[in-house]
């Protein structure tokens, strides 16, 4: 396996708590804690403040390393910078004003209060997948979906995707080492202007997709001769620990307690 397409697999080995728990009691905990955090109005601080410190609490206990965590769960910006835009478009009582010379974007506060919300409820979601995926093989992943009763066709889908992610990447790899080498200008670097470059990689982009579509074409014909009929086999589910079920419903209590009280309390 490449450096590329090794961090897929990475930190999954360990032996804290996380570690050893049933793949299908993380991803209930993962998926409650979730909800519960969506849930919350914005501008309720103390509740925002609770989850993720559940969270941060949990990255410690599995053992990850936080750094590692904080760096993963930084995927989540650009989806949070799509909602910087309602801190001036949302109405309510102007706080500060921005001035762009041609115009002026006046902030309200009840446009920050929503910004940081989704911010802190983007961030702590994203935490709580980082942890999950990070004590967790993808393939005991898949197995809790199963027994949770996602569709088959949906799971097999992202099994598929999962086992052939690295084959994709390793061919897009290809296709840029051949592109460089076939660019290659003494004294100058690779590549070309900018213009070369973005219709060498459009270019690229159309070849990887037929590339794709070929494969993906075989694979499934060489599937469907080995007796693939669309389901997934797989074996019977062990049975839960009264343990595990306790400490799920335990969990899950405390989510929806901070959920509710952030409605009415907090």
């Amino acid at each position: 396996m490449t450096t590329a397409t090794g961090f897929l697999d990475r930190y999954l080995e360990g032996g804290s708590w996380f570690h050893r728990a049933d793949a299908r009691v993380k991803l209930v905990m993962a998926l409650g804690f979730i909800f519960a955090t969506t849930s919350i109005p914005p501008g309720k601080w103390y509740a925002f403040a609770a989850m993720f410190a559940l969270v941060w609490c949990a990255a410690g206990v599995s053992r990850i390393g936080l750094v590692r965590v904080f760096l993963r769960s930084l995927v989540a910006i650009p989806f949070i910078l799509i909602a910087l835009p309602t801190v001036f478009t949302k109405p309510g009582a102007p706080i500060f004003e921005l001035d762009l010379a041609l115009f002026a974007l006046t902030g309200t506060q009840e446009g920050l209060d929503f910004f940081f919300s989704v911010l802190l409820k983007s961030w702590s979601s994203v935490t709580a997948a980082v942890v999950l995926t990070g004590t967790t093989p993808p393939l005991r992943l898949l197995d809790a979906l199963r027994s949770l009763r996602v569709p088959a066709v949906l799971v097999a889908i992202v099994m598929l995707m999962y086992r052939y992610l690295f084959v994709l990447v390793e061919e897009a790899q290809r296709l840029m080492r051949a592109r460089a080498a076939r660019s290659a200008a003494i004294g100058s670097k690779s590549g070309g202007s900018l213009v070369w470059r973005a219709k060498s990689a459009g270019g690229m982009a159309g070849s990887l997709f037929i590339r794709t579509l070929d494969r993906s074409e075989r694979i499934y014909m060489a599937m469907v001769a080995r007796g693939y009929d669309g389901a997934l086999r797989q074996a019977s589910d062990v049975p839960l620990k009264r343990g595990a079920i306790g400490a799920l419903g335990v969990v899950l209590c405390v989510f929806a307690a901070v959920a509710i009280a952030a409605r009415t309390v907090l």
